[in-house]
């Protein structure tokens, strides 16, 4: 049976097919075409599965975010499918998965590498979204330092003495940094070469949201996620489709006027930590 007729389709690009970008993608995906990458070929056969069996056209691809070739191969799949509408780039490692070494080149390098290549290639009035953690906002980045990670190219990034000496201290530390790039890599972009493109883009940064992998992670710190959810204003966990409540906001019309912004959607927890009712340990 032939679902939909419709050839011209807008395309949709997810990188990373987690359940906090497959729910944004949920919203917006009607009538849509859907490109699904992911480093698992495994995961992406039951996330196409989910799809297709949903009413949804997807297809998939096999991408490795930590290579550029990889990332740039999976945008030019993309506008081969047709007009990329949208584009959200979920792939990351948590600080209790992986070392610094890796996040910062998966967090931050692989991010930069997915915001340059779908720079190139979305379409007239097209938007992107960029899933970063409100932990970009847990380590404050000098004004300087800041302004030379703007002006540093991606493959440079991880040269910079900033990244090198303070970064690779720990996961954590690194993970706070590699998120608060994602904010300054968006705002680059929205002023550069995705407004060439007359295309938007934006991030989320997701507070204590409950998913899969975020099992690891209450699994290695339970204890101090129990305490930041408590001393929070709304003292509970978000869920994935919050954020995809947020998302589909910030990729659609309503949101024409917004582009290189990060919009915090934590329940209050960095408001606890900021004046001071929750103390952040280490």
């Amino acid at each position: 049976m032939i679902f939909d007729r419709n050839e011209k389709k807008e395309v949709i690009a997810l990188l990373g097919a987690g359940s906090m970008g497959t729910a944004i993608v949920r919203r917006i995906a009607a009538g849509k075409k859907i490109l699904l990458g992911d480093i698992s070929e495994k995961n992406l056969e039951r996330v196409s599965h989910d799809f297709q069996y949903s009413g949804y056209d997807a297809e998939t691809m096999v991408v490795n975010a930590l290579e550029k070739g990889s990332v740039e191969a999976f945008a030019e799949k993309a506008a081969a499918l047709g007009d990329v509408m949208y584009f959200i780039d979920t792939a990351g490692a948590s600080p209790n998965q992986a070392k610094p070494e890796h996040i910062l080149a998966l967090d931050m390098v692989g991010t930069g590498y997915a915001v340059d290549a779908f720079g190139k290639v979305m379409a007239k009035g097209g938007a992107g979204l960029i899933i970063s953690s409100q932990t970009g906002y847990m380590f404050p980045i000098p004004n300087e330092i800041e302004l030379e990670i703007l002006n540093t190219p991606t493959e440079k990034l991880m040269d910079l003495p900033f990244i090198r000496e303070t970064a690779m201290q720990g996961s954590g530390i690194a993970y706070m940094i590699a998120k608060r790039v994602n904010h300054l890599q968006a705002q680059k972009a929205a002023a550069t070469t995705w407004k060439e493109r007359r295309a938007r883009i934006n991030t989320i940064s997701p507070g204590v949201i409950v998913t899969p992998l975020a099992y690891d992670e209450f699994a290695a710190a339970g204890e101090g996620y129990q305490k930041m959810v408590d001393s929070s204003a709304a003292e509970r966990c978000g869920t994935s489709d919050e954020i995809a409540e947020a998302g589909a906001f910030l990729l659609g019309e309503h949101a024409g006027f917004i582009t290189g912004t990060d919009l915090l959607i934590d329940g209050g927890v960095i408001a606890s930590i900021r004046t001071g009712v929750y103390k952040l340990q280490g």
